[in-house]
């Protein structure tokens, strides 16, 4: 009996193993034709130019699966992502992916490059839009409506207000010669004694405004004087309760909306540039993009025991970005001759070298060294490695370095060298 109890559970176990063991080979089959498909699948993309989808951690790009998922190592949520041949270096992008990369494209063409040097510089005002502003008779300043310097005005805007016994003597005698004109119209002579009091007004300072509201009840003691100009206020020499006469400098006022650009040459930059040629120049301290303008002005100084020659440009400033004292770089270019150039930005620089992205495809790229030559503040000359005609990328080319070195898991140019 116990000889049968054990044979009927040899077979049980027997039985139960052969089971295991065809639910494992029907697992594992499975699995092998999902694999094969998967591979067919992609082995048919990468045939078609079709992106292959792929899945892999932002941490350890080594992580690569089919579908969605956990990365094993730190559990983070594997992210979508496509791949072209294994065996090359393209980098296939779908257009999200190019949109949210900022990424641009730019043809090569031949453009004139040449050596730039960089000379510093300063803002100051254009000497041509001061003015001064002087008080126009003697009197007491009651009242100044502008306190201190670097505010700014616009014209017609109050400026100060000053009592004169002058200007009150005066707008007596226009009263008296409208009174005489009105009352005796057909003596022509009243007339010219009626304008020569009004010009002697406005040449006192008064608006026509003013003087139309003069009568013999309203005679204005303390006179309100305006800006004659838009500007900065640069200088202020006038206090409230101070007596001033005739032409005491009272403001100064600069016209910013159109300044100079001055920078001080060594005898040996002096043959980089003469009158009318273009410059660029860029502000410090501003997010204001390079400024192309030419020189106005050449004159040869002796400063510090030292032979200097004086640069002046002209840059406009309608919205007040720029102020009087702020320092600048002006490039000057020379030697110039038509090469290959791109860009400053659409060049890659590491320790194997240089090079740039380029267009193989629709939404494709792939890395190309390069060799530079001359460089200037926005544009590198390219001597090897692109020809005109070749489509590069521009802006996002370092986020390209960085996704296809994520998606190989090494530097694809690291093999590369000049």
């Amino acid at each position: 009996m116990k000889t049968f109890s054990t044979f009927i559970l040899t077979i049980f176990v027997l039985g139960a193993c052969s089971n295991e063991h065809r639910n494992e080979h029907s697992e594992q089959s499975k699995q092998n034709r999902t694999e094969k498909s998967q591979d067919a699948h992609d082995q048919h993309n990468r045939a078609t130019g079709e992106p292959v989808v792929k899945y892999t951690c932002s941490m350890h790009p080594q992580v690569v699966r089919d579908k969605p998922g956990k990365c094993p190592i730190c559990a983070m949520d594997l992210v979508e992502i496509t791949q072209t041949d294994e065996a090359s270096n393209d980098l296939m992008l779908t257009n999200n992916q190019i949109k949210l990369a900022n990424i641009t494209i730019q043809r090569v063409t031949k453009k004139p490059v040449g050596q730039t040097v960089s000379i510093n510089a300063q803002i100051k005002v254009d000497e041509e839009r001061s003015e001064v502003i002087s008080s126009r008779a003697a009197g007491r300043i009651e009242k100044l409506l502008i306190k201190e310097t670097g505010q700014s005005t616009r014209l017609g805007q109050p400026l100060y207000v000053l009592y004169s016994e002058e200007l009150l003597t005066l707008q007596q005698e226009y009263l008296l010669a409208k009174e005489q004109y009105e009352a005796i119209k057909t003596e022509k002579r009243y007339k010219s004694f009626l304008d020569a009091a009004e010009r002697k007004l406005l040449l006192y300072g008064l608006a026509k405004s003013q003087i139309s509201q003069l009568n013999q009840n309203s005679l204005q003691p303390r006179i309100t004087f305006f800006s004659p100009s838009s500007g900065i206020v640069t200088e202020l020499n006038a206090a409230e309760g101070q007596y001033v006469s005739e032409g005491t400098s009272l403001f100064k006022i600069e016209d910013i909306r159109s300044l100079w650009v001055e920078a001080e040459l060594y005898p040996n930059e002096t043959s980089l540039v003469k009158v009318g040629d273009k410059i660029n120049v860029r502000v410090s301290g501003t997010e204001a993009n390079t400024i192309e303008t030419k020189v106005t002005f050449l004159s040869p100084e002796f400063r510090n025991n030292t032979q200097i020659t004086i640069m002046r440009a002209s840059i406009k400033n309608p919205d007040n970005i720029f102020r009087p004292g702020q320092f600048a770089q002006v490039y000057l270019t020379h030697s110039s001759r038509e090469s290959i150039a791109i860009p400053s930005d659409a060049v890659i620089r590491d320790g194997q070298g240089s090079h740039v992205y380029l267009q193989s495809g629709y939404n494709t790229f792939r890395p190309q060294m390069v060799k530079t030559g001359i460089e200037t503040f926005d544009q590198v000359e390219i001597t090897e490695g692109l020809q005109e005609g070749d489509t590069v990328a521009v802006t996002g080319a370092y986020l390209l370095y960085s996704e296809i070195i994520l998606k190989k898991g090494t530097d694809p140019m690291a093999g590369h060298s000049h």
